[in-house]
């Protein structure tokens, strides 16, 4: 099987999955349980919904492991079984995914803030790699850093999966939408910015996840192809912005209002094109029949 840079290099666009925690609390996953947990109780659970995002299209499946480092753990007293959870992970991942798809481990942030004193460099380093390292030996082969808002934590993460494994390195974050029209992080990280120092610090493919829905994540891409045209860019995003209704945070753009930006995203210049928060295999599937009438 070719690599996903391999692959985008022969002129394919891609299909990503979509979100895994709102499918994850319809199966019973209760509030304030630990998600990654049910990698080694509720492994069959997890498996289906790998297995809907591959019957919907998807040429690539991520892994119940964002919340999978050290830290997070720590807060369930599950620090200690951080390879064993990632590895269980990935090991169900590709238990669907088969030899002819790809497996995305998926690495998110650990809450905590180097600026603040809160962790060190050092610290976060040995928790991703760790992370890293059973995501791999599970089967992924690419390591998805995502929803990353620092550069510093995002380089660590990123030098981390690179120095530790042989797995494409994919870098995502999660920009914000300022009044001129131009996209930031919290932590006031530009497109601009993380084009350099991802690539500085190793990754094969960046791009942005959560934060916007499909059209906002237009100006992402375009930010991004205005400093580099040919590092492969990934698109995880939500369906539409988020609405507080019934006491409960929904997304409620549909399939088809989703969709209808595909061809405008890959004429932006994305090479890979999932969904994050609100989005379902519903989404998924129309999003990969977008990509193949474009491939037509």
């Amino acid at each position: 099987m070719k690599t996903i840079t391999q692959a985008i290099r022969s002129g394919n666009v891609m299909v990503s999955d979509g979100a895994w925690g709102t499918f994850l609390q319809q199966m019973g996953l209760q509030p304030g349980e630990c998600t990654e947990s049910w990698n080694l109780k509720h492994p069959d659970r997890v498996l289906k919904i790998a297995q809907s995002y591959i019957d919907a299209g998807s040429d690539m499946i991520e892994t119940n492991s964002f919340g999978g480092n050290a830290f997070k753990l720590s807060m369930f007293g599950l620090e200690d079984k951080s390879f064993e959870i990632n590895e269980a992970a990935a090991r169900i991942s590709r238990q669907v995914a088969g030899d002819n798809k790809h497996v995305l481990g998926s690495i998110g942030p650990t809450g905590k803030i180097l600026m603040m004193g809160d962790v060190t460099y050092d610290q976060l380093y040995e928790a991703f790699k760790t992370q890293a390292m059973g995501l791999e030996a599970g089967g992924a082969n690419a390591l998805v850093v995502e929803t990353m808002t620092d550069i510093e934590e995002a380089t660590a993460a990123v030098k981390a999966c690179r120095e530790n494994t042989s797995s494409e390195v994919i870098c995502t974050m999660t920009f914000d939408k300022s009044p001129d029209g131009s996209f930031f992080t919290m932590m006031g990280v530009s497109p601009a910015d993380m084009v350099a120092a991802m690539l500085d610090a190793g990754a094969t493919i960046i791009g942005a996840n959560c934060g916007n829905g499909m059209e906002n994540m237009i100006g992402v891409v375009k930010e991004i192809r205005a400093i580099d045209a040919e590092i492969p860019v990934l698109v995880h995003a939500n369906a539409g912005a988020p609405v507080y209704k019934n006491g409960e945070t929904v997304f409620l753009e549909t399939p088809d209002e989703m969709a209808k930006f595909v061809k405008l995203l890959v004429n932006a210049g994305a090479n890979i094109i999932g969904g994050c928060c609100g989005t379902t295999p519903d989404h998924i599937k129309k999003i990969a029949e977008i990509v193949k009438s474009l491939k037509k």
